[in-house]
């Protein structure tokens, strides 16, 4: 298999960005359902769900924010030493058929010799199909040089 290495600390700019696209599926909502262990109804029954302010099912946040992060982890492949923090704000809804897309862009950089590269800050914002945010996400990752 080939692993396409991850930009090294050293690589990137302030204002460089990087992000991916994802369509979430029935199996998304299953998968996350018992992953997290989390089965509130407004995630896996329909008929529930179309009684909430919703109008139907979810995915769960915690799961919509492993997808909003995991372009970071494909970005910094290699080279991410640790994801140290990852906070997201939930503006609507995800459902089954939307389309992520998710744009990350490093707003800081903080040099951290002893650690062979340094503190990376990035802001993120994750749209739907219709270009509706659904997620505002912060994350900082330590990433070493190449």
């Amino acid at each position: 298999m080939t692993v396409f290495p991850g930009k090294g600390y050293n690589e990137i700019a302030i204002g460089d960005s990087f992000g991916a696209a994802v369509t979430v599926t029935e199996t998304h909502l299953v998968l996350a359902a018992g992953l997290i262990g989390d089965s509130h109804p407004l995630h896996i029954n329909e008929e529930f769900a179309k009684q909430t302010r919703f109008g139907g099912r979810v995915l769960h946040g915690v799961f919509t924010g492993a997808l909003v992060g995991g372009p970071v982890g494909t970005y910094f492949a290699g080279t991410g030493i640790a994801y140290l923090e990852h906070n997201c704000r939930f503006t609507a809804p995800v459902r089954p058929g939307d389309t992520l897309t998710t744009r990350w862009t490093i707003a800081e950089k903080h040099d951290k010799p002893k650690h062979g590269g340094g503190l990376v800050v990035l802001k993120g914002e994750c749209r739907n199909q219709q270009d509706e945010i659904v997620v505002e996400a912060d994350a900082k990752i330590i990433v070493r040089s190449v």
